[in-house]
């Protein structure tokens, strides 16, 4: 049974003279109203834009806002409108000629935020989704209550984007690593910006029926793998799933998962620009977050992706005028016994300056030489992989501006690529995805021209250049590139933190609209950046800085939605101006 606890509000003689009457009940604004269905008390601040209920009009038992029309039925609260919440409606009792109310919280609000979260991704409505976030997650200093919040969006991306994984949820799960390395204020806007982009890139679509696993006798892993492959071969993306969801049902583990997938996605060269590998890496970051629990709702999501990537064989620039499908066949066949050769000094290679000085040369027969003498010497998998995301990393921090502005992707496309190469390496190492490090270092060869001629790394004492804190006004203005990356140089050459550096470059990202390659572009830099040693670091991030240079200043249409969803959240009168 319900207990209530009723405050005297207002004398009934006065409610039914005025019609509709506002009044303070324990610190709340609530209006009553009198109407020929009887006396209902409202909380009178509008769950959509907080606009006083008491300025609307009430016609046949429906409440209706003044100031952008939302609709709510008088006895339960309930919208007609659902970019607006349900109002707050309390329980009233008339006794001893007084209206008496009960402004008690609601009952478990963080269910009701999880729900209407789920209404803003089904509706495509950043404003619902801005305000549950809000709610959820606090004031930010415990990132991990967006755990909760990101499985609602990862399952619901997963189900309801008809083309499987895309832009959306990598962009929601680059916000949620994002996450721990932004000042706490930050983190709900983050998690906000992630969600907003799944809801984007699933808006209109129809639900994605997941294909069932293999009836009767579980298949071994093993075996699922190589039909995997061979279905990925042939593009037929139902045959793949089905070997996706049966491996996980018969028990494969996260790495056995991540070494059937990274397999599919490095037997052919550089395919689909490197998104495909990049999604994988990502689909299997999320479940990090999120547990493996979601597998089944999450992994199938990737197998369309497999069977429809384009393929680098099929490229003129990977086939004119140097064959490179020819050198990286050679050189796969060529891997194993330079496996062999390194293994008694396995981890004590110290080769990676004269390495990377090889990659960014242009003879892509010594680049795979390099590569495959670096294994001899005992190079690891991930040593290797360090070194061609470096050298990725380089052609960003020297892009010249004198290319065209979209080759600042074809950089980009390189860099997220050898990112995912190597923490898919750090996960599961294997033979079939190390052939991806070779892929990586030839798409580095590939985007040489950016670099011609390279712009110079910034030194301390460069001209131009602004404090950390100065950075948000200097991005204000277009064209400040170079300014970006002495900026960042500066500060990191004179001792700066760069965990304060990452979490500028988080504030600075969040201020623009999304844009899922530099959202890319910075999460993969800051990952770099706490795996690569200090001056390898500093290029990934004067990398990013640039980058973001590049993109900005944009229109800010998603911090005006987030800064009203926070104004409200605060208590705020948005409409007085």
């Amino acid at each position: 049974m319900t207990s209530h606890h009723f405050v005297r509000a207002a004398s009934l003689a006065d409610v039914r003279e005025q019609g509709i009457l506002t009044t303070q009940v324990d610190g709340h604004t609530v209006a009553i109203f009198n109407t020929s269905e009887g006396i209902f008390a409202v909380d009178n601040r509008c769950p959509h834009m907080g606009f006083p209920l008491d300025r609307g009009t009430v016609q046949d038992g429906i409440l209706t806002c003044y100031w952008h029309y939302a609709r709510f039925d008088m006895k339960s609260g309930g919208t007609f409108d659902l970019f607006a919440d349900d109002a707050r409606v309390f329980p009233v009792e008339v006794r001893d000629e007084a209206v008496w109310v009960d402004v008690r919280a609601r009952a478990n609000s963080h269910a009701h935020q999880e729900e209407r979260l789920r209404v803003g991704l089904e509706r495509d409505l950043p404003l619902v989704i801005a305000k549950s976030v809000l709610t959820l997650l606090g004031d930010g200093a415990d990132w991990r209550r967006a755990v909760a919040p990101f499985r609602i969006g990862l399952d619901f991306g997963a189900r309801y984007r008809q083309g499987g994984w895309g832009q959306g949820l990598t962009i929601l799960t680059c916000m949620m690593n994002l996450l721990p390395a932004l000042p706490p204020e930050d983190r709900p806007r983050a998690l906000y910006q992630g969600l907003s982009a799944v809801a984007a890139d699933s808006f209109n679509h129809p639900p994605r029926f997941v294909v069932r696993p293999l009836p009767g006798e579980r298949v071994d892993v093993g075996t699922l793998k190589r039909w995997f492959r061979q279905f990925v071969e042939v593009r037929d993306d139902e045959g793949a799933e089905r070997c996706i969801i049966s491996a996980i049902r018969a028990g494969a583990d996260q790495a056995q998962m991540a070494d059937m997938l990274f397999a599919a996605a490095t037997d052919h060269r550089y395919i689909q620009i490197g998104h495909v590998l990049d999604f994988t890496n990502k689909a299997l970051e999320a479940l990090d977050v999120a547990g493996w629990d979601m597998a089944e709702q999450v992994l199938p999501s990737l197998a369309t992706n497999f069977a429809r990537a384009s393929r680098m064989e099929e490229a003129n620039a990977w086939r004119n005028p140097v064959d490179l499908i020819a050198i990286l066949e050679a050189a796969f066949a060529e891997m194993p016994g330079a496996l062999s050769q390194g293994q008694a000094n396995r981890g004590h290679w110290a080769g990676e300056a004269a390495l990377l000085a090889v990659l960014l040369q242009d003879d892509p027969r010594a680049i795979a030489d390099g590569l495959l003498a670096a294994l001899a010497d005992g190079a690891t998998e991930v040593a290797l992989a360090a070194v061609v995301s470096h050298a990725a990393a380089l052609r960003i921090a020297r892009f010249h501006t004198s290319n065209e502005f979209g080759d600042w992707d074809t950089a980009l496309h390189t860099f997220t690529f050898a990112n995912g190469v190597e923490q898919g390496l750090r996960r599961a190492p294997s033979v079939e995805l190390l052939r991806g490090v070779f892929d990586a270092a030839m798409s580095v060869y590939l985007d040489r021209f950016l670099n011609i001629p390279p712009a110079r790394l910034p030194r301390v004492g460069d001209a131009g250049g602004v404090l950390l804190e100065e950075m948000p006004a200097l991005l204000n203005q277009q064209q400040q590139v170079n300014n970006a990356g002495t900026t960042v140089a500066q500060f990191l050459y004179q001792d700066g933190d760069p965990a304060q550096l990452r979490a500028m470059l988080g504030k600075l990202l969040l201020r623009e609209d999304r844009d899922f390659h530099t959202i890319q572009a910075i999460e993969a830099a800051c990952k770099q950046s706490t795996l690569l040693p200090p001056a390898a670091a500093a290029h990934a991030l004067i990398a990013a800085a640039r980058y973001l240079a590049a993109h900005a200043p944009t229109v800010r249409a998603q911090g005006q939605t987030y800064q009203i969803a926070n104004r409200l959240h605060r208590g705020e009168k948005l409409f007085e101006g």
